[in-house]
């Protein structure tokens, strides 16, 4: 609903209202009514917000694209020119030996072959930033209305990072999840189930200072409880496949901030989530793009 519906409606609440006598009750529905048309403002604009700010992120990734793409025409350029002009001085080099000629022609197969493999690789190299992309504006706009600092989701190689901190997540030194941290796990599982050739890596990360509990003996224990706790919920509450999945406990020694301090000690204890494609299917895509270069140059 846009702001000239909300006003027209509020006038003609107001016309109601001083043209004729009404119930209070009658008032009292038409209050409540003007109140959801403004709820439903607000909600738009925030809706609006969000979908500039994805805009802004595509952009930025468009960029870092279009530079990566020009790097690759600039070397396929390149050897472009390395073919023309060994093939210009083919056509100059008529005392060459027979051996010699074989030996040139094998070179320039080599360079046409590597200029191929380039293009195959651009296109698979595309093909994943393009998938990673949508990836991200998907858990954007599924996250972002929490508006909470305690989740974040960063881009780093073209792999996703969704860091959850753990006092959102548990209690202090259990593994025991809060009703707020299914919540957050719940939109993160909609995006999951949504992408099923992702691969997903749950990290457990604590602190620095040492636990001391009978059923956890350490922060590495304490770290691989809580990734397999995540993991579990993903797996049985909101049926993301188990095979995906790789449940894993970093302890304490992948720090993002000093130990010395509370805050940089809360920092430190978190859960992060890593979606990344799986290797064999990217692969994939390069070997099946020579396959069909193959095919079309041998026709």
């Amino acid at each position: 609903m846009n702001r000239s519906t909300l006003v027209l409606s509020t006038l003609g609440l107001l016309f109601l209202l001083g043209t004729s006598c009404v119930s209070k009750k009658k008032y009292t529905s038409l209050s409540l009514s003007n109140e959801t048309l403004r709820n439903k403002l607000d909600e738009a604009n925030r809706a609006l917000d969000a979908c500039k700010g994805d805009k802004s992120l595509l952009e930025s990734q468009m960029a870092v694209m279009e530079n990566s793409n020009q790097h690759l025409k600039d070397k396929v350029t390149e050897l472009s020119n390395t073919n023309a002009v060994l093939l210009a001085n083919v056509g100059q080099m008529a005392t060459l030996s027979k051996q010699e000629a074989v030996n040139l022609e094998k070179s320039l197969e080599q360079i046409r072959e590597q200029d191929m493999r380039i293009h195959r690789l651009q296109d698979a190299l595309t093909k994943k930033d393009s998938v990673t992309l949508a990836l991200v504006v998907s858990l954007k706009s599924s996250l972002g209305n929490l508006n909470d600092t305690d989740v974040t989701v960063n881009v780093e190689k073209s792999v996703v990072f969704i860091s959850l901190s753990d006092k959102m997540l548990f209690k202090s030194g259990s593994t025991e999840l809060s009703p707020r941290a299914k919540e957050v796990l719940g939109k993160v599982a909609t995006v999951l189930n949504d992408k099923p050739d992702m691969e997903v890596l749950v990290e457990g990360h604590t602190d620095n200072v040492p636990i001391s509990r009978d059923c956890i003996k350490d922060n590495w224990d304490l770290s691989t409880s809580r990734a397999t706790t995540i993991t579990r919920v993903l797996q049985s509450e909101y049926k993301v496949d188990p095979a995906r999945i790789t449940a894993g406990g970093r302890s304490e020694y992948v720090p993002l901030m000093t130990n010395d301090t509370p805050e940089g000690r809360s920092t430190n204890r978190r859960i992060r989530i890593v979606i990344l494609p799986k290797l064999d299917q990217f692969f994939g895509m390069i070997e099946d793009g020579l396959k069909q270069a193959e095919q079309m140059e041998n026709k």
